[in-house]
This record gives C-alpha cells, structure tokens and sequence, in this order.
C-alpha cells in the first residue's frame, strides 16, 4: 500500500519551497530524492525542500532542515524559514504571534506580523568563521576569481555570506554571474563553499543586490544573502534599517552595533498538493538517493 504523501508549495519574493512534513513521509529525505522532488521536468519543482518535524528540545515548536536543489543541506535560508514559519502557523502548529525554532544555525526567533509576514530574529552575526578559516578579523579581504580581483566582506548569517560591493547600481545589473558566481562559491578560500552577494548603494538605507547562492546559482531573492549584503552596507558605514532591493522584491534587515541582525519580509503558499503513486513507488525504491 503507497503512504499519501502531501507537500504545500510556497515562495517568497520568487524563491520557491516544497514544505513537507517528517513525520508523514514514508522515507527519509535523501540527496537523490531531494533532487527528484526539486526537478520542474520530473518531479514537483522548487528551489528546494523544507522539512518540519517535531522539536528535539523543550522550548521550541520545531525543528526545520532545509535542502537545496542539488541535494545538499543548508544551514538556513531567510526565504525558507519564513516560508515555514508561516507554515507552522497555518497548519495549526502554534496561535503563538512569537516563537522559536531549531535549525542547523541554532535558534530562529520569529514574530508573526500578519498573515503573510515575519520577522526573524536571526541572532549575531560573525565576521570570522570555520568557513573562511585563513580570513582577517575582520572578514575584509581581496579575492581573485572569475579574471578579476574582488573586494569582500565574509559574513557569518548562519551560513556563509561573501560580500561584494561594487561602484553602481548599472553594474550590479550587468555582472555575469554565471560565469562569476561558480568562481567565488568554489574558491579554495571557502572550505565549505560560500554564497555570494553584489551590492551598491542606492543610499544611505537601501542598496540593490544580486544573490548567487550554494548549491543552487542565481536566485531572484535570498533572505540570508540580503542579510549578508545589509551587514556588508552597515559595515562600510551605512544606516539600518537596510532595504534590499532583489530582483523579486524587497527585504528589510535591521543591524545593531553588535551585529544583530533581524530579518522582515513576506511569503504566501502557492499551492497544495500529493506526490502520485508511481513518484513515491520510485523515491521509495532508492537507497542512498541515487535513483535505482
């Protein structure tokens, strides 16, 4: 007998999750079947996964994991998370307006402004980190990829951020990052990989960004890049709060002086619906995520 298995689609300024939740699938998320429920051909399509299941300690209403399309796991995602807390708070998890979550990165304090909105207490920010491990104290650096030397900005979110101001909003919009992009994520000074963000000034309290992210390549928005690039833009001597214009919308993040970091933006559910028969027939044959 094939377990139904449901999953609701969700975005957030165009970055798209599948939202499932642990307890009712009939196999565990693996690398391959991540993969399969990501592809738009084969499979549902998304950006990526997120699965809830309940905490591990008290005190919390969830633990989140978080999957990129490539079948890796991410520390966090600002879009996922809000994605799920807004989620919990549909689905009945919680009628709580302010909660916490596990994640990778550690707790998640979100407060639910309205149906459609959060903000997210994402806790402090690190200018050095086990994941740029020969970087300075303070995360500033020259770095040569892509033909070019680049200026950056190591930031620590919950996952690794690299930084990139560059001159002007025009040339924000004309970099490759296809080709630019894969240089720096992979750049032997990042052991676990980075993600990446380009940012200018529009001014003083808004900068417009492109986010290439880990495992995934360009996105049209990225809740921790945006956070990474705000970080960046207070660092070098802007105001907070800091409005991050991406290509599907925009974030707000607010920094303290102790780089404290709170993240506000919206994600809506797009859609509600059941894998088929034969899909979770074929995911459930897999063994280690490689198809059978």
């Amino acid at each position: 007998m094939i377990c139904v298995v449901r999953f609701e689609k969700w975005q957030a300024l165009g970055n798209d999750y599948l939202v499932v939740e642990r307890d009712a699938l009939p196999f565990a998320l693996t690398p391959g079947r991540v993969r399969r429920l990501c592809d738009v051909h084969t499979g549902v399509g998304s950006d990526g996964v997120l699965e809830l299941s309940p905490p591990d300690e008290e005190g919390f209403v969830a633990r989140l994991r978080i999957f990129n399309p490539d079948g890796s796991e991410a520390e966090l995602s600002g879009n996922g998370a809000r994605e799920a807390v807004l989620y919990l708070r549909r689905a009945g998890w919680t009628d709580q307006r302010q909660f916490s979550i596990q994640t990778m990165a550690g707790e998640i304090r979100p407060t639910i402004l309205d149906d459609r909105t959060c903000a997210l207490d994402m806790g402090r920010a690190r200018l050095q980190s086990e994941d740029f491990p020969g970087g300075p104290a303070d995360g500033r650096t020259e770095l040569d990829a892509a033909g070019r030397m680049w200026g950056i900005q190591h930031v620590q979110v919950g996952n690794p951020q690299c930084a990139i101001h560059v001159h002007s909003v025009a040339e924000v919009e004309a970099l490759d990052l296809r080709v630019i992009g894969p240089a720096i994520e992979r750049h032997p000074a990042f052991p676990n990989r980075t993600n990446t963000s380009f940012y200018a000034e529009v001014d003083e309290t808004t900068i417009r960004a492109r986010i290439f992210e880990r495992g995934v390549g360009e996105t049209s928005a990225s809740g921790t890049g945006a956070c990474g690039a705000a970080i960046a833009h207070v660092l070098r001597g802007g105001d907070a709060p800091v409005r991050v214009l991406l290509d599907g919308g925009e974030l707000v993040v607010d920094v303290d002086e102790s780089l404290h970091f709170t993240l506000t933006g919206w994600a809506v559910p797009v859609f509600a619906g059941e894998l088929s028969p034969e899909l979770v027939r074929e995911l459930g044959a897999e063994d280690d995520g490689a198809p059978s």
